[in-house]
């Protein structure tokens, strides 16, 4: 009778391992990109907010500027050196009324890109876009350097915009952990695939929980700052959803390739366009509940 040769136990795998469905667990995506790009952007952008006045309006236009090119190579293919040029150049003008402090001029400014933008591309189709997407890019851009003001270092100015960009970061950094920690149902597949509800409450409660600590340093009551940073919150998501739809229908996964694990500008700032936006509609409408932030 024959001995039966002895079998061989598999070597350990290094490879992740696989779900139930046979696809590779994956739990931290790009952490290590991601986490990095962020800090370098983070830190770029302190010293000139700081300084604030005319360093941060120039910063904010270099934004601007990349948001405008990155935004026209996105939404028009057939793209001609105009279509570039018109909304920089609006650009330019619009940061450097507000710079001024005349913003009634920087609307003017803002809608005179956008018509002229629309003529532009009126015979290659799409002049819609090329429209609304000058204000896409232009408003909060704006208000981006409005918030912060002329006062040099600590101010009421940069309380105001730290409030909004820490809110948004704490959600975007809560919701990216949480939804990958915990997975579950997704949000919107057809629109955001990696979107899920356990990401959503994860980053409501750390983008509240920040706004309302730092609402007390800069003054605000709890009750207004817990809810002021609630619906920021909610209006940071709603800038990515809409980013992340606008990518679908341009049949794009990235709107450029500058930040590594994010993709390009336009694709790390999309929450806090729409956080911003939604924060100066708020003193428009109610500008007792948060005096001098703009």
């Amino acid at each position: 009778m024959t001995k039966s040769a002895p079998t061989k136990k598999p070597a350990p795998s290094s490879k992740p391992p696989l779900s139930a469905g046979g696809e590779k667990k994956v739990i931290w995506k790009n952490l290590g990109p991601r986490a990095l790009s962020a800090v370098i952007f983070a830190l770029i952008c302190l010293v000139p907010l700081y300084i604030g006045g005319y360093v941060w309006a120039l910063f904010v236009l270099l934004l601007g500027l990349r948001l405008v090119w990155e935004w026209v190579n996105m939404s028009d293919m057939g793209r001609s050196r105009l279509a570039l040029i018109i909304p920089m150049l609006g650009m330019i003008i619009t940061i450097g009324y507000v710079a001024e402090g005349m913003f009634l001029n920087a609307v003017l400014a803002a809608a005179a890109a956008a018509v002229a933008a629309g003529a532009e591309r009126w015979r290659r189709g799409g002049a819609h876009w090329a429209f609304l997407g000058t204000f896409y890019i232009f408003i909060p851009t704006a208000l981006l350097a409005g918030f912060r003001g002329h006062e040099f270092g600590f101010s009421i100015g940069l309380g105001s915009l730290l409030f909004i960009i820490l809110i948004v970061i704490g959600a975007d950094t809560g919701a990216y952990f949480g939804g990958s920690m915990f997975k579950g149902p997704k949000m919107a597949p057809k629109l955001s695939p990696n979107k899920t509800w356990s990401g959503f409450v994860s980053g409501l409660i750390f983008g509240t929980f920040f706004g309302t600590i730092i609402g007390q340093v800069i003054g605000l009551g709890v009750a207004t700052a817990f809810f002021l940073a609630l619906l920021i919150v909610i209006s940071s998501v709603f800038g990515d959803f809409l980013e992340s739809g606008l990518k679908r229908k341009f049949k794009v996964k990235d709107a450029g390739n500058l930040m590594p694990g994010h993709g390009g500008l336009l694709d790390r700032v999309d929450s806090l366009m729409m956080a911003i936006t939604f924060s100066a509609l708020v003193l428009l409408l109610f500008p007792s509940v948060w005096p001098g932030a703009l």
